[in-house]
């Protein structure tokens, strides 16, 4: 059975890059791992792994999968998937790198592994639009100033950078140790110039200062989430997941801290995870633009800065 055998023992007998492929699918479906850290199956997880810890093309098999590997490549696929299966590690955080639409950030335990459905919303409202503006988002070119709350290992603030060349780009997070780094990942997004960030809690160190654009992926696992989450999730930062009793203590604070730091014509995107209806139920007021992925249904919301009550009469400062 492949999980009787030594790393060593791996990487003397297996010799091609499909052979570590196999391997790590079968290992990892008898350890009845659990995915979710930017994969959904044992498949996709194993060849993750294995292309980025060579440092292939993640999303690129075939040409690769017949290729041998050298001695030290296979001691230290061997080492990976055996460290995948005996430290329910994500595979992320062996490898030290992760994914957004295509876009390569470096993590650690410091951070949560990025896996924000914002992500994928902004490119499908930006980048892959043809030209055509978003229905609802804010003109990319006439966004002028965008802050990413709970900014973590700083994905979305370096995806926005991207996005809205116009912009310059506040993160903020309440962890030292996720801000030590984003700053690696705005270090290699060449973004210092145009990319800064504070630490503090929510929109405590921006002061008074106002945002065309408001992104957020805030903790959002209720306490009973918590305390069933599988051995991948519990090697994360608490901090980053725990949103309180149902999940969301930060989110209503987000709702109720925006207006005074949003620019009329502004908005903001929230992810909120499964608390729609609690959120509907609480702000009947509020006009939320919900918003689907692939992935999900109703867990990212877009509000307007005029739905929050941001009027004119507010000046941009």
């Amino acid at each position: 059975m492949p999980q009787e055998l030594s790393p060593d023992r791996i990487a003397e007998e297996l010799v091609t890059l499909r052979d570590f492929w196999r391997y790590a699918i079968s290992r990892f479906r008898a350890a009845n791992l659990t995915f979710g850290h930017g994969t959904t199956t044992a498949t996709d997880d194993a060849a993750f792994l294995v292309l980025d810890s060579l440092d292939l093309p993640i999303d690129t098999l075939d040409p690769f999968l017949d290729a041998k590997l050298t001695a030290s490549e296979r001691k230290l696929l061997a080492e990976r998937i055996e460290a995948r299966v005996a430290t329910r590690k994500p595979s992320a955080y062996l490898t030290g790198r992760s994914y957004i639409q295509g876009i390569r950030f470096i993590v650690d335990e410091r951070v949560i592994v990025p896996r924000s459905y914002i992500g994928e919303i902004l490119f499908s409202e930006y980048a892959d639009a043809d030209g055509e503006e978003s229905v609802y988002l804010p003109d990319r070119f006439g966004v002028e100033s965008v802050v990413d709350i709970c900014t973590g290992s700083g994905c979305l603030a370096v995806i926005a950078a991207g996005l809205f060349p116009n912009a310059e780009v506040d993160a903020v997070d309440l962890s030292p140790d996720a801000l030590e780094v984003a700053k690696l990942n705005v270090a290699e997004h060449n973004l210092e110039e145009r990319l800064n960030l504070h630490h503090g809690d929510l929109f405590g160190p921006l002061k008074n200062k106002r945002y065309d654009l408001i992104i957020t992926n805030p903790p959002y696992v209720d306490h009973e989430e918590m305390a069933v989450l599988p051995e991948e999730y519990q090697t994360e930062p608490a901090m980053a997941l725990d949103g309180g009793p149902d999940g969301l203590d930060l989110v209503r604070r987000l709702i109720s801290e925006a207006p005074k730091h949003l620019n009329p014509g502004g908005g903001m995107i929230c992810e909120i995870g499964t608390g729609r209806e609690i959120i509907e139920e609480e702000y009947p007021d509020l006009d939320f633009f919900w918003l689907d992925t692939e992935e999900s249904q109703g867990e990212v919301f877009w509000i307007t800065a005029e739905a929050l009550g941001v009027t004119d009469k507010k000046k941009k400062k």
